[in-house]
């Protein structure tokens, strides 16, 4: 279908787009920016004037829950929630049940995110075998199959040189490897951030050098391997700042940073809700603040949701036995419009973040609003203001410490490949 955009203040952080201009797309890809070209006859004309486009939204963490934990929500559900939501490609953990570490999985995968049509879905490939750390996954075979890159999920490997060995391994076949940096004998069985507000409540405390000494450990083994790697949901300043330094003499590390860390503090726990049991944890507000300036600085250059739909039954019961996470597709881009309006990031930096950013760390040629680019296009209004409720939540989970939260601004459509698979009218 050829569709014209009209009206729109079009805004592309990767090339600092920003002006009131017309999209015109054409079997999926963007044929102009501007005016259309002689003779172009749309089959749909769409007014967004008083409103953003925007490129589609990239997600670099969303459990889908599909295979192995449907009755959470399922790749249907959940990529439909993501277009609701303007995110046109989601990227999924290898911690599915099966794992993903064979590329019958991945073809399973893609075969259902297929049948749904609402989201591309991109998928990391286990680092070992059935995530237990102890034997390399057959990389190539997944690499194969299509996945973005490698990871372990929430599970760390223990033994170093088992690491070193699946670091050597992805750098061969040139895959990025992603990393979720937690010293498991440091973090025990905590469920808080250590400090006096854990420690006032009697909750069992997972202290920052938990991930200081494990992002410590993975960028001696990076800088030795050579291997392309991606810190996923940073948490702490200092590990932050590690981070930075090695960027800064040329290693080759990228970070993202889940939205909710950049607006809740283990402050927000004093009550004992479930809805506030994350992994790793709520810090506190120095490294809120710090990984707010890493997004400016760039040194953490991505924004994700970090989605994690659960049943009822997870977040019922005391706080530390409850399951971590939050169901957070429908506000990963409220909670980072919030950052612009609280002034803390510009509308380009915010959407940089969310675009242009992870599209390059998944090695996607996404996230641009240009001629010859795939038409993932998100309309948005910045004047329409809503409450988050289980009712307009998208998402088949409800688990979300942001109930209540009232946001200005939403996606009234969003085109994957040229196709709109998601209008508010």
């Amino acid at each position: 279908m050829k569709t014209r955009i009209k009206n729109g203040r079009v805004i592309n952080p990767k090339t600092s787009f920003d002006e009131i201009a017309d999209v015109v797309i054409a079997e999926g890809k963007i044929i102009a920016v501007g005016s259309a070209p002689d003779g172009f006859n749309a089959d749909q004309t769409i007014d967004a004037s008083g409103q953003y486009v925007f490129p589609g939204i990239i997600d670099l963490s969303a459990r889908l829950r599909e295979p192995g934990f449907d009755y959470k929500a399922t790749i249907a559900s959940e990529t439909q929630a993501a277009a609701s939501a303007g995110i046109t490609t989601l990227c999924c953990p290898p911690d599915t049940a099966p794992v993903i570490d064979s590329p019958a999985v991945v073809e399973m995968i893609n075969h259902l995110a297929e049948q749904s049509g609402k989201a591309r879905v991109v998928i990391i490939g286990a680092l070992s075998k059935q995530l237990e750390g102890s034997q390399i996954s057959e990389m190539s075979a997944l690499k194969a199959a299509g996945v973005v890159g490698v990871g372990n999920g929430l599970r760390q490997i223990k033994n170093t040189l088992v690491m070193r060995r699946a670091l050597e391994y992805a750098s061969s076949h040139n895959l990025t490897v992603f990393l979720f940096a937690e010293d498991p004998w440091l973090r025990g069985n905590g469920s808080a951030h250590e400090g006096a507000i854990s420690t006032r409540m009697g909750l069992e405390g997972v202290p920052e050098i938990a991930e200081v000494i494990a992002v410590a450990r993975d960028l001696a083994l990076i800088e030795q391997t050579g291997v392309r790697a991606h810190f996923c949901q940073l948490s702490t300043a200092k590990a932050k700042a590690k981070i930075a330094r090695a960027q800064s003499e040329g290693l080759s590390v990228t970070v993202d940073v889940s939205a909710h860390q950049l607006h809740l503090t283990d402050m927000d726990i004093g009550d004992f809700d479930p809805m506030y049991h994350v992994r790793p944890p709520l810090r506190s507000i120095r490294d809120r603040d710090a990984l707010r300036q890493g997004i400016k600085e760039n040194s953490v250059g991505v924004i994700c949701s970090d989605h994690q739909p659960h049943d009822e039954d997870a977040k019922d019961g005391p706080f530390s036995v409850t399951e971590p996470g939050i169901s957070s597709i429908d506000t990963l881009l409220p909670l980072t419009m919030r950052l612009v309006a609280d002034g803390v990031l510009t509308l380009q930096e915010a959407l940089a973040s969310l675009t242009y950013k992870p599209a390059e760390i998944l090695g996607l040629d996404l996230g641009t609003i240009e001629p010859g680019a795939t038409a993932d296009i998100v309309v948005y209004d910045p004047n329409a203001f809503w409450t988050l409720t289980p009712e307009t939540m998208n998402s088949a989970g409800k688990n979300s410490p942001f109930l209540g939260w009232e946001f200005d601004g939403k996606v009234m459509k969003t085109f994957l490949e040229g196709r709109l698979v998601y209008s508010r009218d």
